[in-house]
């Protein structure tokens, strides 16, 4: 699924995005209990995204070895689930290291087009995917439903949970088709290329 996004120069690997994708869905699904939390990841060309952020508290994670900080160890993913609960985005490496946590993402709205009702954290992702070739996923804290972003514009969007499939109105421009994993109750919506 990851791999749709990760091409056209995108500077990401379809494995950690699909990671990060699994995250974000976790987080969304228990963001009710914790009472709303939404959470930015900003995946692949960490260079440019660093210059492009700064970081909002003391990094809890900026200092640690590489080594420590990979994706797909089960503590390193408790601990983002935990951090999630802080503001700013996470920095992840192409190759899957959670670099920063807390980060904020210098964004611009020029030429940036989302739609009516999105907040900061989805101009954030529109903006460093635009300005960079990293691949951004939100988890809005509104509606739980998680959204990944591409050269500036919305191309998938996540609802995790029961919905009447028939009322879900997309927020993607353009054409797009719905995929339902009934086994994992989600629905993927994906913009058409």
């Amino acid at each position: 699924m990851a791999g749709i996004f990760c091409r056209g120069g995108r500077k990401c690997d379809p494995d950690v995005l699909e990671t990060v994708v699994e995250i974000a869905v976790s987080i969304a699904r228990h963001s009710a209990e914790r009472g709303g939390v939404g959470t930015l990841f900003v995946v692949g060309d960490e260079e440019k995204v660093l210059k492009k952020s700064k970081p909002l508290i003391l990094d809890p994670l900026a200092y640690h070895p590489k080594e420590k900080k990979d994706l797909k160890d089960a503590n390193v993913q408790g601990t983002i689930n935990e951090l999630s609960k802080l503001d700013g985005a996470f920095v992840i490496s192409a190759d899957g290291y959670v670099l920063s946590a807390a980060r904020y993402i210098e964004a611009s709205s020029q030429n940036i087009d989302i739609p009516l009702g999105f907040g900061t954290r989805h101009m954030a992702a529109a903006s460093i995917s635009k300005e960079t070739d990293a691949v951004a996923v939100v988890v809005s804290k509104n509606d739980g439903v998680v959204r990944i972003f591409k050269d500036g514009e919305l191309v998938g969007e996540i609802i995790s949970g029961p919905w009447d499939l028939e009322k879900i109105k997309p927020h993607i421009k353009g054409n797009y088709e719905k995929i339902v994993e009934k086994d994992l109750n989600l629905t993927l919506i994906v913009k058409k290329v």
